[in-house]
């Protein structure tokens, strides 16, 4: 079939056929604008009543908890954590004299007795002295105070060693003092430091 239109009218059907192409895409557009605008105004009334209802929640928490006087009852906790961690520093320093000593009379050279035992209040020593044979049997004695082995003392310290002149008036002339401090693995005190008793 031949087309006889006059190239004007050819034209504007061509220009017709393109604004109507071009009024379909922008009534698209414009739904799709509309149909975002819709899902987003929804989805800020669904934010807004969400937040309202949570802070309603939190509100009427914190009120209940109020009511049962949370404030009074964790001050009560802590003045029982402070009085439990003060009662554990106590008993941790506390020694179980029977075993302790028990275990220096194990430790002791067979030449010597224990004469005086001693606790410093301020520095958590103990003091110690005894009587010896001679002056190797101090010496050892003060080494077997040290010894980690015995899990007794830290570090025992030698305060000094005295031996009598006149031997013949005694059979322990020597005197020994030492000064140790107690290990932390002890397991003569009521509570050792590692937490077991």
């Amino acid at each position: 079939m031949i087309n006889l239109l006059p190239p004007e009218i050819k034209q504007d059907y061509s220009y017709a056929l393109r604004n109507t192409s071009l009024r379909r895409w922008i009534i698209s557009c414009l739904i799709g604008l509309a149909g975002l605008g819709v899902i987003a105004t929804y989805g800020l009334a669904t934010l807004q009543h969400s937040t309202t209802t949570y802070q309603k929640r939190v509100d009427s928490a914190q009120a209940g908890l109020e009511g049962q006087k949370l404030t009074q009852t964790e001050g009560q906790v802590k003045d029982i954590t402070n009085n439990l961690k003060l009662v554990v520093q106590v008993l941790s320093k506390e020694v179980l004299f029977s075993k302790l000593l028990k275990q220096l009379a194990t430790v002791t050279p067979s030449n010597a007795v224990l004469t005086n035992l001693q606790i410093s209040q301020t520095t958590g020593a103990l003091d110690i002295s005894a009587a010896t044979s001679d002056y190797a049997t101090a010496s050892q004695f003060q080494v077997n105070m040290q010894d980690p082995k015995n899990q007794l003392f830290s570090k025992a310290d030698l305060v000094g060693i005295q031996c009598s002149t006149n031997p013949s008036n005694s059979k322990y002339p020597c005197t020994v003092q030492v000064r140790a401090l107690f290990a932390s693995n002890n397991p003569y005190l009521f509570i050792n430091n590692n937490g077991s008793k």
